[in-house]
């Protein structure tokens, strides 16, 4: 049976779902509404630091959170913050389809980044390589 997730409860500090984060630093929830997953990063407080939406493969940075503002999503994101930075982010977050990444910039502030984990263009998947080895 799929896992069940929850419609309800985007932007609140503790909404009533699973936290699945990979890393201890961060809160992550998720939420399944008519289709579009929506994935929300919460930092150890309870403040709500970025969320995003995804469906087949499109991705959407949400105007809710302290770092909305710097925070992005697509098919390279993590990538292209890797190139901008020099440093890969602490990934908090992936399952089959979304990997959600951290990248703590030399401001002190935090940047959310979106992507997928599904590769079929050889450009992109190329790029995704390249950032891993860094």
């Amino acid at each position: 049976m799929a896992r069940q997730f929850p419609a309800t409860g985007l932007g609140q500090s503790w909404p009533n779902a699973s936290d699945v984060s990979s890393s201890p630093r961060w809160h992550v929830y998720v939420f399944v509404k008519d289709g579009v997953r929506y994935i929300q990063v919460n930092d150890l407080n309870g403040r709500v630091r970025s969320a995003f939406a995804t469906a087949n493969g499109q991705f959407l940075v949400l105007p809710i959170g302290t770092d909305a503002e710097r925070a992005s999503a697509g098919a390279n994101a993590s990538a292209l913050t890797t190139a901008a930075t020099g440093t890969s982010g602490e990934t908090i977050y992936r399952d089959g389809e979304v990997r959600i990444t951290a990248n703590f910039l030399a401001n002190g502030a935090t940047r959310f980044d979106a992507d997928s984990t599904t590769c079929t263009d050889p450009v992109e998947c190329s790029t995704h390589i390249q950032s891993r080895t860094r």
